[in-house]
């Protein structure tokens, strides 16, 4: 049986934000007298919103709740944004497009969904999905497979019907355990942990490179191992 969607990620497989992301969390801790490791980032990425503020609040000792903390790096992210500072990947336009256009497509995100919309619409994208996941909306972030069960349930289908693309550790660790055949774009900043890589049923190199994979895949060229 082929494959019926797609499930993309969205920082660093669509949009150049990862490094934004750590930004605010540093600002945040820094404001706060606390510095703000890589070790730190490591930790909470693949966390909902929620989560990451939760962590993020314990660390820098702050007196403001954790929905205050969210709201603070979220109002960060946002304002990153219109700025321009979440350029598309290269090739990540006409990767979605083409393949929307052979099948419904859907995002899985650890993004708040403010950032998810706000990206979208910013890069003219919005209508290319049919279904768009906070793991905010789900009951556990990345790596729990909850955010791809929902965006392949969303779009009608399980998750072993489904492919996704993936560019960090828990990203990949959470498609596969959903049931879904990964295509990893990895990170160069954050690259993925080998144990995680070996998840994926094949590695790309560029957004262009996972294009191709995808519409193989979906025009029954490229088969499932």
């Amino acid at each position: 049986m082929g494959f019926a969607a797609v499930v993309f990620d969205l920082d660093g497989v669509l949009v150049e934000s990862e490094h934004l992301w750590e930004e605010n969390w540093a600002a945040y801790a820094a404001e706060r007298g606390v510095g703000w490791t890589a070790e730190d980032t490591s930790t909470v990425q693949g966390m909902s919103a929620p989560e990451w503020a939760a962590y993020l609040a314990k660390r820098s000792g702050t007196s403001e709740s954790v929905e205050e903390v969210e709201r603070a790096v979220v109002d960060g992210m946002i304002a990153s944004i219109e700025k321009g500072e979440a350029p598309l990947l290269a090739g990540a336009d006409a990767m979605v497009r083409d393949v929307s256009a052979k099948a419904p497509v859907g995002l899985a995100s650890s993004a708040a969904r403010r950032v998810i919309d706000a990206v979208l619409a910013t890069h003219g994208l919005t209508e290319q999905f049919s279904v768009t996941v906070s793991s905010a909306e789900v009951p556990r972030g990345k790596p729990s497979p909850d955010v791809y069960a929902e965006a392949a349930s969303r779009l009608g289908f399980r998750g072993e019907q489904c492919l996704g693309v993936e560019d960090s550790s828990n990203g990949i660790r959470a498609a596969a355990a959903a049931g879904l055949t990964v295509i990893a774009l990895p990170n160069p900043t954050y690259p993925p942990k080998p144990d995680a890589l070996e998840l994926a049923a094949e590695v790309a190199e560029s957004n262009d490179d996972v294009r191709r994979k995808l519409l193989a895949y979906l025009t029954g060229e490229l088969v499932r191992s």
